[in-house]
């Protein structure tokens, strides 16, 4: 049996989740896919998958060698689109992974339009608030908000994200005016397992090289993005989010943010790719495509969370004149 085709059976298996979808992936039985697993096993001297009547497990073995077997077969497509060279077009099955909801609110719109434009690209989209092995996991692209790491991944700057806070107009009206994060303490905190959930630090005081944390005991506690945003918006307390979680709300009016220059220094967004991937004719479209586009998603973004900024600094210098 060939090696490689059998790398392949067992790496649909585990991304199925079963021998039967991955056989329905593959055109193949699932007796077929088994024998395919079976001579992997055989091969490396150990149990790859424990198998069940309704689920498939990897071992520890299993989760190693799945690893290595994508690392294999990303260099063989690698090799092969470099022997076809650039009369390669677009095609097969492009796999991203991004935070949740800007992966629902922004890239998903993108992809759309770009699977238009392309109509041999099928996409699979990972919506995920937690850090991905993008080899392990078979990713070609990952939108990331953070600091990157050194790495063998290349990286393509979008933007970046600020971390704030943010009440709406009727709850401020009706409680203590917020002038540094220590007042925070006197009001109802919306928290999140992201931002703390009993405490929320801001950069040192003037001075200081010491970063200023407020305890806080929240009068609600969520665990999802859309939820704190409409509770937030509702009037029922202050939250702490990324700037693009509150976009919408933050050009309604809904939600204002406070605290600015209490801020953390902006996180940046990036598209991530493994070195190479950018040379796969998929990948390759769709970064030319995304990219533009989600520059100027990232552009008006910060452009507009610093008008709110600067319109509520305003308001509050007027009424200190007064």
């Amino acid at each position: 049996m060939d090696r490689i085709d059998a790398m392949k059976v067992f790496v649909s298996a585990v991304d199925e989740g079963s021998l039967a979808g991955a056989g329905r992936r593959l055109g193949r039985s699932p007796a077929a896919v088994s024998r395919a697993i079976a001579f992997l096993e055989q091969h490396v001297g150990a149990e790859l998958l424990h198998r069940t009547t309704r689920s498939l497990k990897l071992s520890e073995a299993g989760e190693r060698y799945a690893a290595a077997c994508r690392r294999v077969l990303i260099d063989l497509e690698e090799a092969d689109i470099v022997a076809a060279g650039e009369r390669s077009a677009p095609r097969g099955t492009l796999t991203i992974t991004a935070p949740v909801i800007t992966g629902e609110d922004v890239l998903r719109p993108v992809l759309d339009a770009f699977m238009d434009e392309h109509p041999m690209v099928s996409v699979k989209l990972y919506l995920l608030d937690r850090p991905v092995n993008l080899i392990d996991e078979g990713i070609d692209v990952a939108l990331r908000i953070a600091h990157l790491a050194d790495s063998s991944f290349v990286a393509i700057r979008l933007g970046e994200v600020r971390r704030v806070i943010a009440a709406s107009p009727g709850y401020l009206a009706r409680h203590p005016v917020i002038h540094e994060p220590a007042d925070l303490a006197k009001h109802q905190i919306i928290a999140m397992t992201h931002f703390g959930l009993d405490s929320w630090s801001f950069p040192p005081a003037e001075g200081s090289s010491v970063p200023r944390a407020v305890q806080f005991a929240p009068r609600l506690v969520v665990n999802t993005v859309r939820a704190a945003v409409a509770s937030a918006a509702e009037g029922h307390g202050v939250t702490r989010l990324f700037s693009y979680h509150i976009s919408d709300e933050i050009r309604e009016g809904r939600l204002q943010i406070l605290l600015g220059k209490d801020e953390y220094p902006p996180l940046p967004a990036h598209l991530l790719a493994p070195h190479g991937r950018f040379s796969v004719p998929k990948v390759r479209a769709f970064v030319d495509f995304a990219v533009p586009r989600l520059k100027r998603y990232f552009t008006r973004l910060s452009s507009e969370a610093s008008r709110n900024t600067e319109s509520i600094r305003s308001r509050r210098g007027r009424l200190s004149a007064e």
